[in-house]
């Protein structure tokens, strides 16, 4: 390996190194986000977790994280890892350490969700590899991704007609939205998202979680706020910046949001500092594959796409086995987990 070298639970203490490898992995990977970056990274470690980054002689990246679940210790690698899919020979090499690494952390299987767009082409490649479909997702694998690299004219232009007309009234209804990072705005978004998730059926990130977000990743986390003109909150979004993408991670809102286009507002602004701030890409995080009216992202999924038609369909999230043995338990209890929450 070069100048990075495999690193095991010392991703915070050395977050500059990381950085500048970083920076030069997204040169050869643009399309990596925040879940491949070393303040992830960092974030995990202030959570308790091992996390490894090995870049593979430079040629390629991948964040690891070993969780030690109820039902077996696995290694995720969320969006990653970054590689050049066409090159055979550095897929392998990648793979063959990856496997090692696992191996030697004690883990069950491997669960990666890599930067490939779904096609029956990239499935056959992942099983060739000795993947195999995972019961669970990981990360956002049907999305809508704005293109900010567009004028914004072109942006609104580009919305349902319904969504542009939703973002216009509320601006006629003074509807403003605020923007901050401090910890009160995130134990405030905090306490709005544990009242939505109440109202939606969903399980909410723990604040400690969000806590160690915002400690790792600075000003690359905005918390925005849509507030009415005498400035009662209508609706929150968490939104993580990394490499060229910023992505709407987190959502909550008030019963206010109910019959005021807050929510739009506030995800109208987002790409605009977004845009302003040299991202290329919007990633809006998560919409109901085609077909599922019950999937637990149906509820906002015409929100999202009113923003834009571009939708993207990742490969979904693959694992590879270790230990047959655990990995059956593991995958019996995980499928009736996805049944249980509509995934």
């Amino acid at each position: 390996m070069s100048e990075t070298k495999t690193s095991v639970g010392n991703v915070g203490e050395n977050l500059a190194k990381f950085t500048t490898a970083w920076q030069r992995t997204l040169k050869l990977f643009p399309e990596a986000n925040f879940l491949q970056s070393p303040k992830y990274g960092a974030m995990n470690e202030l959570l308790g977790c091992r996390v490894i980054i090995d870049d593979f002689d430079s040629d390629s990246w991948a964040l690891m994280i070993v969780r030690d679940a109820k039902r077996g210790r696995y290694l995720e690698i969320p969006c990653g890892p970054l590689v050049d899919w066409n090159d055979t020979a550095t897929v392998k090499k990648a793979f063959d350490k990856i496997a090692e690494i696992g191996r030697k952390e004690r883990c069950v299987f491997v669960r990666i969700r890599p930067q490939l767009e779904a096609s029956d082409d990239n499935l056959q490649m992942l099983s060739k590899l000795g993947l195999k479909k995972s019961p669970m997702h990981l990360a956002a694998e049907h999305t809508v991704i704005m293109d900010l690299k567009l004028p914004e004219e072109e942006l609104l232009a580009k919305m349902r007609r319904q969504t542009r007309y939703e973002v216009r009234r509320s601006e006629k209804l003074g509807i403003k939205v605020v923007l901050g990072n401090s910890e009160d705005d995130l134990r405030e978004f905090h306490a709005v998202q544990v009242e939505t998730a109440k109202r939606q059926g969903f399980v909410p990130p723990s604040l400690e979680v969000l806590l160690a977000m915002r400690a790792a990743f600075g000003d690359d986390l905005t918390i925005y706020k849509a507030v009415t003109a005498d400035g009662a909150a209508v609706a929150y979004g968490l939104v993580v910046r990394g490499g060229l993408e910023g992505d709407y991670y987190e959502a909550a809102s008030t019963e206010l949001n109910r019959k005021l286009p807050g929510a739009y507002a506030l995800l109208w602004q987002a790409t605009k500092s977004l845009k302003t701030a040299g991202c290329e890409r919007f990633n809006l995080w998560g919409i109901a594959p085609p077909g599922q009216p019950n999937h637990r992202y149906a509820g906002v999924t015409t929100f999202k796409t009113g923003f834009s038609e571009s939708i993207t369909e990742f490969v979904p999230a693959h694992d590879l086995v270790l230990s047959r043995l655990g990995y059956v338990k593991d995958y019996v209890v995980e499928a009736a987990r996805k049944r249980k929450r509509h995934l």
